[in-house]
This record gives C-alpha cells, structure tokens and sequence, in this order.
C-alpha cells in the first residue's frame, strides 16, 4: 500500500495536479474534498487559481470558473433555505450541460448526497429508483418533467434545462433564475461529504447504486498514470457525465485548469466540429458514438481540422478490434481504451502502441491496480492466455451499493463481472461477461468473440450475439446483425466467415437482422431486450 501510495504521488506530480512545493494547497485541497467532495472542490480550487478562465461551454454558452463556482453557491443555498436539511438525498437526471454541473458542485458545498440519475431511464424505473434512494428532492430537465409524475406531489422539483415556453405542470423553480437571484457567498462546510450515488448500468435489471464518499489521491492516479491529460486546454466530452466514465473524465481534466465542452446530445458531426472549433486536445467518447463518427467517412472528417487532438479516451462498453483499427486509421494513434467499471473504478487502460500492437486489448492496470484471475473454485490463475474470472484491487475505494449487497471479494480483490486472459506480454483481453458464457453441446462459447470476428465483416455495421435454448445442444448461439449502409449480406455468407476463423461449434444457428440494437447511454449492449424465443429461422 505505501508503494502505491508512493507512485500515486509521482504520477499527480508529473500531471502537475499537485505541487509538492507547496504542502500548503495539497494539504487544503485534500481537506476541502474530504468535506465537499472532489465535484464541488475541483470548480472551488479553479475559481481561486484562475477565476476568468473558461471552465465549462454548453449549447448556452461559456462559463468561467468563478461564474461556475458561484452559480453552485447560490444553489446550494437556496436548497438549504427550502428546508432540505444536510445529509438528505437529492436527485438530478439531466443531460450534459450547465444544470448538470451546477448541481454536482451545489450539492457537496450544501452538504447532501447526489442520487445521479439515468437519462435513458423509463418511467417505472426512475420512480422506484428514486424511492429506493430515499430522494427528497430532484433537479430535472424539461424534457423528463412525465417521468417526474409518478413521485410525490410535494417533492421539491427545479427545472436544470428549460428547451421551450410549454408550461410544464408543477415544475418547481428553475435553475437559473434561481442562480440569477441567489445567494452567492459561500455555505457553511458541512462536517462532512455525504458522497455520490453513481448508478450501475442495469443492463441485467434495476440499476444498483453503487455508493461513492471516501476520496484519495489514488483515484485520479488511475486515470493519469497512463493517460497523459494536459493542462489549461480543452477537453470534449460525450460520454455521458452521469455515469462512472465521464464523470471521472470531467473531475479530472476541470482539476488540471481544462475547459470541457459538453453537448445534450450525441451527434458525430457537431463532436468533430467542436472539436475544431475549440481545438481541443481530448475527446472522451464510448464505443457506439466512435463507430459513428467513423462512419461518417475520410471525407466529412477531413472537412475539420483536428490536428489539435492528441487523446481519445474510449470506456463504457467493449472497443472491438475493428472499431480499434479504424479509428486509429481515421484519426492517428490518439486511443486509450480504458476498462473498468462503477464498482472497481480503473482497472486497467490500453495506450496507443498497445492497440497498434494488439487491437481490443483493455490494455494493462495503471499505478495502484492489481488484478488477479481466478477459477470457479476461487483459486488463483497464474498461466498466460488462459481464461478466467477478472477480480481487481485498487486504492479507489467502493462502498458497496445503497440495498446493502456488495460484490465478490477474494483476497482483497473485487470481482469485476467479467472473464479475461492475460497475454505473453502482459496485455489483457477482456472475453466477456461471466454470466453470458453458454455451454453447447459440452463446450464453453463467450458470444464477445463471436461478436468481434462478425463486426469485421465488410457488410456488419453492428453485432451482438446471445445465447438461446436448444434442445439438442442445451444452447446455441443467435446472431442479430445490423447490415451496413447498402448491402445485404446474406445469412449463410455470415455463417460461413465465422466457420473460416473459428471453431464448428462457435458458428451461430441463428442470424437475424434488425434495423439497431438496444443499446443504453453508455453504449452497452441490453441483451435482455433481445428476443431468445423460437423464431422460426435458421
């Protein structure tokens, strides 16, 4: 532990996110988190060093860091004036913008813990998960003011993004003119950071929420040991912010002095123009947008003057091999494939030359990460390229999920969910979740691999593969292909390119074709809305 302790701090110096030289500030800064969290004290820091600098650009504009700052403290005041005591639990499900922003830094300067919402959440789940974490009051964008009907009546609402003029019923106050109007002198400091609730993907039911208070040097480490964010620059962000990845992304790069430039919505074009526009250095992306802003073709992309980008951060879902390659070929050896989860934070991250060297890796664990693979019988995996569960130990501490359950630990070690394999030379695989691996007919098949070899074929713009019932063989595979722009492959042509890399018993029974795939905001596949059912195909 003192050996990553000791690295930690070479890494945050090397970033220049701490100064050695001066105790003073690394002493206060790591005071203040402790008290309002890393959200609330990376814009407080900012809006002390360089007030007048930009610290965030929406679709409304710039704001500076002290603007930023302020915005919070009027916030934060006007919800402790309403009566919502320190120590309670509100809620935000808002898009990628100001509001957001806002709320995340009012929310620890006023003493409270933030439930932060899905944006791609359904009525039903939105209510039951609000009840669950016991919310007290929600900061909303407008668009979601239907989902909001289903909790109670008296429940403090603030409007965080208004898009028209419609009256929205019961809305509650909005945001910037409570901002506009407010208090802006700084809160009393709460005792203490009630923490985040970062919700888990839910891509197998309810999401969890997976409770984040305690903070340590060794977080942004993590993240910083193999990803060299720079300074004073501007990063773009897509991912949304409300989840593990672009939340991490945006505390960080705003630590280092960045402007981050957010949108409300995905769209590949805009992203390249921003990116131009703001000469940006990073973009931080998940899988699904990457594939479209490939998809867009050398001569759109070439329309915009990206030579200012030095990193893409990639995270949320699985980077095959041949979304790998080809964004290296659109836009230079820039990619870090970062893999973790909500649970166990970072657990490893791929640099350029390892992509190059070996496409879809996840790369190896950064400073204070440990991995280990296990069997199903909970004993350690020590041999290279062999296949087994993907348990992880960092300094970035999870403290289980808010109904009181938690993951597998051995030995210290976290289970991360999924399987993988260790290379000869250190690189790690991810090979899939451990609860998607199907036994057919006596032999184990992980539908990722199925997947990765499918999404090379010329006329696949999209691939999952899941496992069904068969009577024969227990399981089979099914594939659900969704065809590249005018082409029409046909399913034995698909049948055919599987069989010529793998095994017999890995060719999927099944192909069918769909228009998209279910996917959630991160970009992660939702197998359970796939139908498993007879099909009458072949």
């Amino acid at each position: 532990m003192v050996g990553d302790l000791v690295g930690s701090v070479r890494v945050l110096q090397r970033s220049e996110l701490i100064d050695l030289r001066d105790p003073g500030d690394i002493v206060s800064t790591a005071k203040r988190t402790k008290q309002i969290g890393p959200a609330s004290a990376v814009i407080m820091r900012g809006a002390e060093k360089h007030p007048n600098a930009p610290a965030l650009t929406d679709e409304a504009g710039t704001l500076t860091f002290g603007e930023l700052d302020r915005r919070a403290n009027a916030l934060a005041n006007w919800l402790l004036a309403s009566g919502v005591q320190p120590g309670s639990v509100i809620g935000v499900l808002a898009r990628d913008h100001r509001g957001l922003i806002t709320t995340l830094a009012a929310a620890g300067r006023a003493g409270y813990r933030l439930a932060m919402m899905n944006t791609g959440f359904g009525k039903t789940q939105f209510v039951e998960v609000a009840e669950r974490e016991q919310v007290v009051a929600m900061l909303y964008d407008e668009e979601f003011a239907d989902l909001l009907t289903g909790l109670p009546p008296a429940m403090l609402r603030i409007l965080t993004w208004v898009d028209g003029n419609r009256p929205v019923p019961g809305a509650g106050a909005v945001l910037d003119d409570v901002v506009t109007a407010g208090d802006t002198t700084r809160p009393a400091t709460p005792k203490e950071f009630h923490g985040l609730v970062i919700l888990t993907s839910g891509t197998t039911g309810l999401p969890k929420g997976a409770k984040r208070k305690l903070s340590s040097p060794f977080t942004s480490a993590l993240l910083l040991d193999r990803i060299p964010l720079p300074q004073n620059s501007t990063a773009v962000i897509v991912s949304p912010i409300f989840h593990s990845t672009g939340f991490a992304l945006w505390g960080v790069a705003t630590g280092l002095g960045n402007r981050t430039v957010v949108m409300r919505r995905f769209d590949a074009e805009r992203t390249l123009s921003a990116l131009a526009e703001h000469r940006a250095e990073v973009l931080v992306a998940v899988p699904t947008m990457l594939h479209r802003m490939v998809a867009l073709g050398p001569e759109v992309i070439g329309r915009y003057d990206l030579s200012a980008l030095k990193i893409i951060v990639v995270a949320g879902s699985a980077l095959s091999p041949t979304l790998c390659e080809a964004v290296q070929d659109a836009f230079g050896d820039v990619l870090y494939n970062m893999y973790g989860s909500t649970e166990v934070a970072i657990a490893t991250v791929a640099q350029p030359q390892d992509l190059r060297q070996a496409p879809g890796t996840v790369g190896r664990p950064p400073v204070s990460s440990h991995i280990a693979l296990f069997d199903d019988n909970d004993r350690r995996i020590h041999g290279t390229n062999v296949v087994g569960r993907l348990f992880v130990r960092t300094g970035a501490p999870f403290e289980g999920y808010t109904d009181g359950r938690n993951k597998q630990i051995i030995d210290g070690y976290m289970s991360s969910g999924d399987m993988a394999r260790i290379d000869e030379n250190g690189l790690v695989f991810i090979e899939g979740r451990d609860d998607d691996m199907i036994v057919s007919g006596g032999e184990n098949l992980f539908p990722l691999e199925v997947e990765n070899l499918l999404a090379e074929h010329p006329e696949v713009a999209d691939v999952a593969v899941v496992g069904v019932d068969d009577d024969e063989y227990g399981k089979r595979l099914r594939a659900f292909i969704v065809r590249a722009d005018g082409s029409d492959p046909k399913p034995d042509e698909l049948k055919l390119h599987v069989k010529m890399h793998l095994a017999r018993f890995k060719v999927p029974r099944d192909i069918v074709f769909v228009d998209e795939l279910p996917r959630n905001a991160t970009g992660k596949l939702v197998r359970r809305q796939l139908p498993t059912g007879p099909l009458g195909i072949s």
